[in-house]
Parts: C-alpha cells; sequence; structure tokens
C-alpha cells in the first residue's frame, strides 16, 4: 500500500472514530412520563426535543408505560438503568413506589429528577413542579365559582389516586374553600386513572349520583376531555360546567360548544424543555441541587430550590372564548 493510501486509511479511520467518540459522548436524557399516548406529555416531548437541540448534545429517550401505574414504570426506569442512560426525567405514576428504583439509577450513577408528578424526595434530586402547588389548587376552584355567582355543588375527577401532584393540588383547593369559596359544595372526588374510558364512566356516575351538580372539575387533561364529552352527550351544557386542566388543542371545540366556560394549564412544551435543561446541567455541567440553589431552565428563566429541593415553573394560564382559537394552534 502507498504512502498516500496509508495516509487516507489513516485518516479516513480517524473521522469515523471521532464521529463515534462524538456520538458516544452525547448526553442520553430520559423523558419517562405517565403514559403514552397522552397529548399533554407529547407536547412536553416536544419540548424536550427543542432543549436537546439547543444544547447540541443531548439525545431524548421518550418513553413510559401504556397504563398509568407505577409498576410498568418501574420497568421502564430498570430498562433505562441497564442502557446506563445518563439522566431520568420522571413524571411519577407514585411518589413512593418508585423510590428504590430510582434510588439504584442514582447509586448507579444516573442523575433523577422528577417534574410534573413528583417523587419522593428521596429517590430524586430535585422536583419541578409546573405551577406553585396552592396556586392550582386555588386557580381550579376558582374557574367552577367564576360562573358559579350563587354557588352549588361540584366534584372533581382527578387522575390516579396515588398521583402525587393530583393530589396535592387537591388538598390545597379544599383548604381555599371556606374562606375564599365559601358558596361552592365539594361533594365528591373521583378517580379515572388518566384512562378516558375509566373517566368517561367517572363523570357519568358523578351526573347520576349529584343530580344537582353544577360543574365538575377535572386537573387532568384526559379527565377533563372526557366529563367535557359527557356532558356534551348527555345534552347537559348550560346546566353543568366542565372545566380544570386542558390542553387548549385537544380542549377548543368544548369551549366552543359551551360545555366549558374556561379551563387553564401551564405550557407543557416548556415543561419538558425545562426538565430536560435541569437534567442536562446536573447530569453534565455538576450543578448541585440544594435548598436555595437557583437553576437555569434556559429560555423559560430560573428556579429557585425550596427546603425540599423543589421548583415552580411558572403560573397557570387561563383559556376561554377570547384566546382558544390562538392557543390551540401552539399546543
Amino acid at each position: 500500500m502507498s504512502f498516500l493510501k496509508k495516509l487516507m486509511v489513516t485518516a479516513a479511520f480517524s473521522a469515523a472514530m471521532f464521529v463515534n467518540a462524538a456520538y458516544a459522548e452525547n448526553v442520553k436524557i430520559a423523558l419517562v412520563v405517565k403514559s403514552l399516548g397522552n397529548g399533554f406529555f407529547d407536547a412536553a416531548n416536544k419540548g424536550a426535543e427543542e432543549a436537546a437541540k439547543e444544547l447540541g448534545d443531548v439525545d431524548i429517550i421518550y418513553t413510559g408505560p401504556t397504563k398509568a401505574t407505577a409498576e410498568p414504570q418501574i420497568e421502564v426506569i430498570n430498562s433505562l438503568i441497564a442502557q446506563k442512560v445518563d439522566a431520568i426525567a420522571i413524571s411519577a405514576n407514585d411518589a413512593d413506589a418508585l423510590v428504590p428504583a430510582l434510588k439504584k439509577a442514582m447509586d448507579r450513577g444516573i442523575t433523577v429528577i422528577s417534574w410534573d408528578s413528583g417523587v419522593a424526595p428521596e429517590g430524586r434530586q430535585l422536583h419541578l413542579n409546573p405551577s406553585d402547588t396552592n396556586l392550582i389548587g386555588e386557580t381550579i376552584i376558582k374557574l367552577a365559582a367564576d360562573y358559579l355567582p350563587e354557588g352549588g355543588d361540584v366534584a372533581i375527577l382527578s387522575a390516579s389516586s396515588t398521583a402525587t401532584n393530583q393530589n396535592a393540588w387537591i388538598e390545597a383547593a379544599k383548604k381555599v374553600l371556606p374562606e375564599k369559596f365559601p358558596k361552592i359544595n365539594l361533594v365528591a372526588t373521583v378517580y379515572g386513572d388518566d384512562d378516558s374510558a375509566k373517566s368517561t364512566d367517572e363523570a357519568k356516575g358523578l351526573l347520576k349520583s349529584y343530580p344537582n351538580l353544577k360543574a365538575i372539575i377535572a386537573p387532568t387533561t384526559v379527565g377533563v376531555v372526557a366529563a367535557a364529552q359527557v356532558v356534551t352527550d348527555q345534552g347537559l351544557i348550560g346546566k353543568v360546567n366542565v372545566t380544570g386542566l386542558a390542553l387548549p388543542s385537544e380542549f377548543k371545540k368544548f369551549i366552543d360548544n359551551g360545555a366549558s366556560q374556561a379551563v387553564a394549564l401551564w405550557n407543557p412544551i416548556d415543561l419538558g424543555y425545562s426538565a430536560v435543561y435541569l437534567a442536562h446541567d446536573l447530569a453534565v455541567k455538576k450543578e448541585e441541587a440544594k435548598p436555595g440553589a437557583t437553576l437555569s431552565i434556559g429560555r423559560v428563566g430560573k428556579v429557585t430550590l425550596d427546603d425540599t429541593n423543589s421548583a415552580a415553573m411558572a403560573p397557570p394560564f387561563k383559556f376561554d372564548k377570547s384566546n382558544i382559537e390562538e392557543f390551540s394552534k401552539i399546543y
């Protein structure tokens, strides 16, 4: 082989090694969601991919179970440990049940954060709430109360009974009722497990059990759509108002037809983006998650961790007939 050919082969081999090394150095961040096929989490993944592109050295693994329960999420975590990912950012189906698997991940040097629905502190390094828990609790009650000047019976259709975020919001809502919304009577809380069919059945059950029901509050994007469809199908538009937390793109038709007067949400794209930013900086820049620490979430801004290493991203935003059209085109 001539010297020139040897040089060319060596150069080609070196280039290939460089490409492979560069690829191998990419940070693998797993965005683990409560369940796949959920529009909220699909939107969060868009934000995660945006952050990965902006950071430049990140590969996103978007994964989760098909049902929003703890057991299949644990299987997902164990699989990610075997894949030797660099970071896991998880929206938890159960705050406590996931802890042993996530502790194992951290013992293997994997960065672990929770977002949206939290993990108990011993199972993660930090938690990113989409918004302030008390503010969300008050907001979901206010969304019903604003359209019930005389007050009345309302019910809550939640996700799973173990969902950390849902339970915290509901408790916060109950606390503000006596002082700020004394005319609102919360008659029941039921659980649809973020499953469309079960949420539909639970909404039907509420309407049957409480004939004087004035509003269904669903702080879950799956449940709120299911409840609004039930109210529409049963001809109860104008009699029962459905509200809660909803994706504008999924919920616009129910604002348009009057099954709902208004809903609220934060931007799930920003939430997925922020979660990846935090996971990256902990894994790569070795930022320390400790009470009082201020951390970057890129274009969204900064967050400061509280005594539980938790932070809130942004306040919820209200969607009604004045703006649902505009935002339904975005997410």
